[in-house]
């Protein structure tokens, strides 16, 4: 990430309602005499722990790719983002950009048991399903408990302390009300850049309150 104060954000919490609100993630490593390497999967945030900890997993053969367990990982979680047109301004000089919530998650991760696992599994499909009026859960019926427990050997789960993080929130908070307001609008037209997360996640941060009742 660009090393500049600008839209840096410090704040643990933050971090973590990011990671609730958004759990889908890139997990980079370093792997010496493979170079990078990458996957992507569902993060979880283990709210009882103290300071940021996530938990998730990967299927194998992932974490035999990531020697998962014997470096750093980099996790990398993203709010809404999307492009902004300066055309949407109406003042001028201006140029495009793109509006973002972003952090990097720095750690070495611990492998979790089977059973770690599996409970972990548990937790995140009751997190996604939640929002639903009749919530999916792994463990609702017997079939549902024993499928669960056969396949959950097909994936490694890991737990990890993040050592170090780097986060920024970039939502025109350089610009004055009246355009934040009209980029806003835009946002919410229907066109090739509606985007209604991002106007929702810019109203927080503008408009707290509003942003609120909006969410």
């Amino acid at each position: 990430m660009r090393h500049t104060p600008d839209y840096a954000v410090g704040d643990a919490e933050w971090v973590k309602t990011l990671v609730r609100e958004n759990p889908w993630a890139s997990i980079v490593s370093y792997v010496p005499g493979k170079g990078l390497v990458a996957s992507h999967y569902p993060v979880l945030l283990e709210e009882d722990a103290e300071g940021i900890v996530l938990v998730s997993h990967v299927g194998r053969p992932d974490e035999r790719l990531h020697e998962l367990g014997q470096h750093e990982l980099l996790v990398m979680v993203s709010g809404p983002q999307g492009y902004v047109s300066p055309g949407w301004y109406d003042v001028s000089p201006a140029v495009p950009t793109w509006n973002f919530a972003v952090v990097h998650a720095y750690g070495t991760p611990e492998l979790l048991s089977d059973e770690e696992n599996l409970a972990v599994l548990g937790r995140m499909v009751e997190h996604l399903e939640g929002p639903l009026p009749e919530p999916f859960l792994m463990t609702a019926t017997l079939e549902n408990d024993g499928y669960a427990r056969r396949i959950v050997g097909g994936t490694v789960g890991f737990r990890m302390k993040v050592d170090r993080f780097e986060a920024k929130e970039k939502m025109s908070q350089d610009k004055p009300q009246a355009v934040v307001d009209r980029v806003l609008d835009r946002l919410r037209e229907p066109g090739p850049y509606e985007n209604r997360a991002l106007a929702d996640r810019m109203e927080r941060v503008h408009h707290p309150r509003r942003g609120t009742e909006n969410a």
